[in-house]
């Protein structure tokens, strides 16, 4: 009996050591998410779908890179292509770790850049279902995470985590995300409201391997309660093709280089 204790013991001891607390599990799918490659570039299709169906299609490209270890600082660029009301216009983050991040958005038709206050990143991302800050994602250190539960969804193994936030800045109570644990990519997200009623829920719809790396290339973000949602998918993507540094600039904010946006 004493040797089959043992013997037990060996086996479930590499399984306790290997567990991952929330927070563990919560970086690795930041990382999985938004940080693989040293940079990326995207041709996104995104499509606003009203409750009736009506839909409003807007085509950009979105460049990232990442400036130190995952979870670090970053810096996005966005330029438009169409429609004729928002072509042209140009939207750059600087993501910084463990403080506000810095927003500009370029609107030609007043040939102004307008900075995005730190309080408006809960605001809609050109009137898609998608906020300011689900663009580059939020700070893991500003919400306190618990696994609440593991089980399947769509085929895969998922830690349920539940991200309640430490200050009252976005306009959710909390949420509740579905983290693959081969890839650990975020299958799916609920939003509650400060009523405690779901709200929003994003679905990671189509996963491919890009070099690599597991991205997801068609994502949707539907608003439960107008009925409206936002299908966003990658025409095509690439990873480490050497953005410069120079492109995240005021400068280019108004006159983008066409190498980098088409």
């Amino acid at each position: 009996m004493k040797r089959y204790l043992i013997a037990l013991l060996i086996v479930l001891l590499p399984l306790s050591a290997s567990a991952l607390t929330a927070d563990e599990v919560m970086k690795k799918s930041q990382a999985a998410f938004l940080y693989q490659g040293k940079d990326f570039k995207a041709r996104v299709m995104m499509k606003l779908i009203s409750k009736s169906g009506q839909e409003r299609v807007r085509e950009l490209t979105m460049l990232r890179k990442n400036y130190g270890a995952s979870g670090g600082e970053q810096k996005y660029f966005m330029y438009f292509f169409q429609p004729a009301d928002v072509k042209d216009m140009t939207f750059m983050v600087n993501k910084y770790p463990a403080k506000d991040d810095d927003r500009w958005l370029f609107v030609p038709a007043i040939n102004m850049v307008r900075r995005i206050a730190a309080q408006d990143k809960s605001s809609s991302f050109v009137g898609s279902d998608f906020t300011y800050e689900d663009v580059s994602g939020r700070d893991i250190e500003d919400d306190t995470h618990e696994i609440v539960k593991e089980e399947k969804l769509a085929g895969k193994d998922c830690y349920v985590i539940k991200s309640s936030p430490k200050a009252g800045d976005v306009d959710y109570s909390y949420k509740q995300s579905w983290i693959d644990k081969a890839d650990f990519l975020p299958v799916k997200e609920e939003y509650y409201d400060r009523r405690g009623e779901l709200y929003r829920v994003f679905t990671a719809e189509e996963i491919k391997e890009m070099k690599g790396f597991p991205t997801v290339t068609k994502r949707t973000m539907k608003n439960l309660q107008s009925g409206h949602r936002t299908e966003v998918t990658y025409l095509k993507a690439d990873y480490n093709i050497g953005i410069e540094d120079s492109l995240f600039s005021e400068r280019f904010l108004k006159q983008p280089p066409k190498k980098w946006i088409e």
